[in-house]
Formats: C-alpha cells, sequence, structure tokens
C-alpha cells in the first residue's frame, strides 16, 4: 500500500469518526492528501464549498503522526471562536489566541501550545506576526500553516488587510511547515497577488467551481427600494435569517427602523454603533433563529453561520469580487437561497465618485474603475446573469462551453446548456429593443447643453419640461428641446444608466456628477455603432406580489401593529407530521444552543435535523449512519435526540 494511499485511507476514517460525514466534495480529498503529505497548497473554494475541512483535517492527521498541531490565521474573532465552538462539539482540542482573552487565559493557551496539548489554534494576523508570538510558535510543535480568507493580500481588493503582507514570514521563520491558503474569492490577478506576497510559488493551486447553483440571483431596477425589499422578505421569506446590505451607515439605521416597524426582527450592524451593541447584534443574528441584520460592509467576512437564505443589496458594491463575496453569506448550506439587489443610476453616480475624489492614486483607480465595470455590465445583462459572473472569474458555466459573444446574448435566446435557469433574467428574460436613435439624442442633448449637467436636467430637456433654469440657461431654445417625449423619466433614467455602463458615457465629478461624452461616444453620434438595450420586464417576483396584494396589505397591517413574524421555518418536502418534528428537534436544539452558549448551528445543522426527520432513528447505531453525526456527537446527543424522535 502506497504511502499516497495510507494518507487517503487515514483521511476518509477521521472524516467519518470525527466530522460525521461519509465523502469528500469537489478537491477536498486532493489538497488533504497534498497538506497532509507536507506540501503547500493554495485553495480557491466558494463559501459553503468545505474550505475548513482542507486545513482542519490535514492538522488532525500531522498531528496525530506526531507533526504538532495546525496553527490558523483568521482575520476576525467571531470566526475563530465560531469555529472553536464548532471543533470543540467534535472532539477536536481547540483554543483561540486574541484580545478577547484575559491574562490567565492567555498564558494557559500559550502552555498548552508548548506541551503540545491542542489540535489546531487560531490566532489573528496581527498577533502571529508579533515577534513575541513568533518566539512562542519556535517553542511549539507545529504541523501545519492555515492562511484563512488569503484574499485579505491583496491591495486591490474589498477586504484588504495590511497583516497579510507579513505572513511571507512564515515561510522564512519556518520553511519545512507545509503552508496552506484559502479563499472563496480571488480572480486571476488576485490568485497571481496571493501567490507572489505568501511565497507561495511552489504551492498546487485547487480551483474549485465559482457556482452557487442553490443562489438564486435577481436584480431590479431601482424605484421604491424600501417597498421593493419588504416585498422580497415577504415573498416567502418571513421568519429567514438575512443579511441586508447598505451603503451608508445611516441609511443601516434607517432601513433597522423601517423593518422592526413593518414587525420584522431585524438590528443595525456598522463601525460607528458601540462595540457592545455589535457584539450583541451580532451574536443575536448568529444564535436566534429567523433575525434580519441590516448592515455595511463592515459585517459579513468570516460569518459562518450556515443558514443565511437570502443577502439584499439595497445599494451597489463597488465590484464583482465584494458581490460575490456577500452574496455568498446566503445558503452556505446548500440549501435553496437568494441573492436581491436594487440598482439604479444614482448607485453608478456614487460609486464612481467615491472612486473618482479618493486619495489613492492613477493605477489603484483603473483598477477599481474596471472593476465597478464589470459589475456594471452584471447589472445591465440581458443574458444569464451566473453566465456572467463567473466568465469574470474564469471559469465558464458548468452547463457547456459558451463563446464570449454569448455574454451579451438575451438569456431566451441562449442553448439550454448555457442558461442556468436559476437567475431573473433566465426564469423571466428581459426584452430588447434597438436603443440607438435615443442614444444619439440624448448624446445630442449632452453635447447642446455643454456637458455640465446631471441626468435630471438632461431629462427635462429632452421631455420638454420647462422649469426656471432651463428657461433662465434658454435650454428651451434648443434644437434638442422636447425631441424625446415619446419616454417617460424612468425610461430615460434607464438609457443614461446602460450608456454608461457601455462606456459611452461618463460621469464628471469635478462638474458635481455632470454627464459627459466618453471618446466612444463618437461611433453612435456618426452613425457608425448601435445599440440594443434592455428593457425590464416584471420579475416573477413582482408578479407573484401582485397576485397577493391582499396577503401584503394584510402583512402590512400586521407589522404596523408591532406583531412580529412568524419564526417558523416551513422546510420543503416535508410532511405535516414531518413538520413538526423537524420543529421539536429545532426547540430541542435552540434550548441545547442557550445552555451552552453557542450558535444552534453548532450543534447540529438544519440538514442534519432534516435527516433524522426522513430517517426517523429508533436507536444509536441507525442514527450513527447519518451525515453529521460523528463519534462524539452520538455520545453528547444520540440519546436525546432519540427520546425527541420517539416523541
Amino acid at each position: 500500500m502506497s504511502v499516497e494511499t495510507k494518507t487517503a485511507a487515514s483521511a476518509r476514517q477521521l472524516l467519518s469518526k470525527v466530522f460525521g460525514l461519509r465523502n469528500f466534495r469537489g478537491h477536498q480529498q486532493a489538497v488533504i492528501e497534498q497538506v497532509s503529505e507536507g506540501a503547500d497548497a493554495l485553495v480557491l473554494m466558494p463559501t459553503g464549498g468545505g474550505k475548513s475541512l482542507c486545513y482542519q483535517l490535514p492538522a488532525l492527521l500531522r498531528k496525530r503522526a506526531g507533526l504538532g498541531m495546525g496553527v490558523v490565521v483568521s482575520p476576525l474573532i467571531a470566526l475563530m471562536q465560531d469555529q472553536v465552538a464548532a471543533l470543540e462539539q467534535i472532539g477536536v482540542r481547540a483554543a483561540v489566541l486574541n484580545s478577547t482573552l484575559t491574562a490567565r487565559q492567555a498564558r494557559d493557551t500559550e502552555q498548552a501550545m508548548r506541551a503540545d496539548e491542542l489540535d489546531l489554534v487560531y490566532i489573528a494576523p496581527e498577533r502571529l506576526t508579533g515577534e513575541t508570538c513568533l518566539n512562542l510558535l519556535a517553542q511549539c510543535k507545529v504541523g501545519l500553516f492555515a492562511i484563512d480568507e488569503a484574499h485579505c493580500v491583496s491591495q486591490w481588493g474589498h477586504d484588504f488587510r495590511p497583516e497579510y503582507l507579513q505572513l511571507s514570514l512564515l515561510h522564512e521563520r519556518f520553511p519545512s511547515i507545509p503552508r496552506i491558503a484559502l479563499t472563496a474569492t480571488a480572480d486571476p490577478q488576485t490568485r497571481q497577488e496571493i501567490i507572489e506576497r505568501l511565497a507561495l510559488q511552489g504551492a498546487q493551486v485547487f480551483v474549485s467551481s465559482f457556482d452557487r447553483p442553490n443562489i438564486r440571483y435577481e436584480i431590479v431596477d431601482k424605484k421604491e427600494p424600501r417597498t421593493q425589499l419588504l416585498r422580497f422578505l415577504r415573498d416567502g421569506r418571513q421568519g429567514q435569517a438575512g443579511i441586508v446590505y447598505c451603503l451608508s451607515r445611516a441609511k443601516v439605521e434607517e432601513t433597522a427602523q423601517f423593518l422592526v416597524s413593518q414587525g420584522i426582527d431585524a438590528l443595525p450592524y456598522h463601525a460607528g454603533l458601540e462595540l457592545a451593541v455589535r457584539a450583541k447584534n451580532q451574536q443575536r443574528f448568529q444564535r436566534d433563529e429567523g433575525v434580519v441584520i441590516v448592515a455595511t460592509i463592515a459585517f459579513g467576512m468570516g460569518i459562518d453561520k450556515p443558514d443565511v437564505r437570502f443577502v439584499a443589496h439595497l445599494d451597489l458594491p463597488k465590484s464583482m469580487e465584494g458581490y460575490y463575496q456577500e452574496t455568498g453569506r446566503a445558503g452556505r448550506d446548500g440549501e435553496p437561497a437568494a441573492a436581491w439587489m436594487s440598482y439604479g443610476l444614482a448607485d453608478v453616480v456614487q460609486q464612481r465618485r467615491l472612486i473618482d475624489t479618493s486619495d489613492a492614486d492613477d493605477n489603484y483607480k483603473r483598477i477599481s474603475t474596471a472593476k465597478l465595470d464589470a459589475l456594471l455590465g452584471l447589472c445591465e445583462t440581458v443574458g444569464c446573469r451566473r453566465v456572467r459572473l463567473l466568465s469574470y472569474f474564469g471559469e465558464q458555466y458548468a452547463g457547456g462551453a459558451q463563446p464570449a459573444a454569448q455574454l451579451a446574448e438575451p438569456a431566451a435566446q441562449l442553448p439550454l446548456a448555457v442558461r442556468c435557469g436559476n437567475c431573473d433574467n433566465c426564469l423571466n428574460p428581459p426584452q430588447t429593443w434597438d436603443g440607438t436613435e435615443a442614444a444619439r439624442k440624448l448624446l445630442s442633448c449632452i453635447y447642446r447643453t455643454g456637458q455640465r449637467f446631471g441626468a435630471g436636467h438632461l431629462i427635462d430637456v429632452l421631455r420638454g419640461d420647462s422649469n426656471e433654469r432651463i428657461e433662465r440657461l434658454a435650454h428651451n431654445q434648443l434644437s434638442v428641446f422636447g425631441i424625446g417625449r415619446e419616454m417617460d423619466a424612468t425610461e430615460w433614467r434607464s438609457i443614461i444608466r446602460q450608456l454608461i455602463a457601455m462606456g459611452f458615457l461618463q460621469v464628471d465629478h469635478d462638474a458635481f456628477g455632470a454627464i459627459k461624452l466618453a471618446p466612444t461616444s463618437r461611433s453612435l453620434l456618426k452613425g457608425e455603432a448601435s445599440v440594443h438595450l434592455r428593457r425590464t420586464a416584471p420579475t416573477a417576483g413582482t408578479a407573484r406580489a401582485a397576485r397577493s396584494s391582499r396577503k401584503s396589505k394584510d402583512l402590512s397591517q400586521a407589522g404596523a401593529s408591532g406583531s412580529v413574524m412568524t419564526k417558523g421555518q416551513v422546510r420543503a418536502g416535508l410532511s405535516q407530521p414531518e413538520q413538526e418534528l423537524f420543529e421539536r428537534l429545532r426547540q430541542w436544539r435552540t434550548e441545547q444552543a442557550r445552555i451552552q452558549a453557542v450558535p444552534p448551528y453548532v450543534i447540529l445543522h438544519d440538514s442534519v435535523l432534516e435527516s433524522i426527520v426522513k430517517a426517523r432513528p429508533g436507536a444509536l447505531d441507525e442514527l450513527a449512519q447519518l451525515s453529521g453525526i460523528g463519534v462524539t456527537k452520538l455520545e453528547r446527543y444520540g440519546d436525546a435526540l432519540l427520546a425527541v424522535v420517539a416523541g
């Protein structure tokens, strides 16, 4: 038997005995063998794809081989605590070494490290790169280093952490110890940056599919965003856990208050809140059922909650990476989830302004603009959103190879093999129209008015809506005055937004957000180019909401009276008796979580509870056959679970 086969056999044994899992997923087994045998690895795997197992299991294998504990570099305290709590539930000796510990607790942890009494220890990058911690590690037996959230090393990224730039010293100080770097978000440029900055030139790179097929993507034209959000939440998502992202702290507060007034259990989270309030709100989100957190991007990285059923954006993120990372926090358990965003012209103008007015150098601004342009392309595409999203990360949709030209084709015209069937464009293909003539009218209006005005003024001129300012400037005397009466203001805003996304128009922030002609607009004005634009059709969610307006009205009245939406979750595919058992199991889990002061999902995931419902085990050996029930959890909870099932 080869060494590799022995490693694989040992890994599979631990997978079942400790983690309670029956099979590896994707590249997990190959990664685990690579690192367990002492080689470096860079792992790109989507959120919910099982990254943690890729370093936790090798750490246990190397510890059992006498090579020492695993050291995990983790950027967030909340993530460390959740990981350690979950590991302790399955009998793994794990600890954190961070600022939350008292001096006594820190000394005890350090002593356990020196005595080789831990399997895994989680350390923040700021602490690990200090000379005191490096000297401590030199006194310990270390079997591997795992660098989680490795995209934080990228200075062009949305989660840049300066401390990550120093982590190449692990290779310099401990050259014989294998390292594994992991991330869920990295375009080809960021991957190369990770390799260079962490000195991983010799590492094997494992790239899993970035596709999250369980997530339904939907992007709607922003009209009345809070009303649209409320409609989205009431479309079958009552009592579900979710995250709502806003760009500003003020908007976070206002949105959370609005949702509470509508009977939704919502909490704010942003860096301006007191630390104790932030910690309390995050803890409630993680430990209570069905809480909605309204947050800036200060919230999210490292959140390990598997049953987040939706992520909603009321404002446009900064980049495709940011959008992918944030939406990826939904559906980590593989169950159906939704990513919803409202998007309008003001979002485009605001993000352009943030880039142009930043103190960054020109190169950073250029890269930031390119990343924003890619996200605008996703928002404006008439094709499959999943195809567009995956193509950004250098991946072709698994349904079949598609030429680049198909990225611009309407979803309804694409072959079924390159349509995901789980985004709004595939489910309800948008109409398109030849917008060339309308675009020329707009470009002419911008030129005739001197390229000095924002969208509102331009639309008034196009529609022939005179006012004091237009008359004072004599714009009602221009040849373009009233040439666009056939379209309303909403349609013209959509045209402006799409032409900015296509690169025909620019936003000049030195002129207070004036819309200007881009060099590429010349081809349109001269009749050398044409454009097809998106005409937004009613989404499936909107249609359902229209059919259930009476129900929405009733819910609104209930919310106004202060009642909170029910927190019971209806699991698809469960009969009424099965649903009742599922709820009893959840109640038992909630009580266990309260007693142990851990999130409920640390005890058992919803998917494990559902498998118990389906199997209805009557003995411990039957319960042991279910995925997610390892030896420690069977000993700890087996009898109690059987008692709940027996009812």
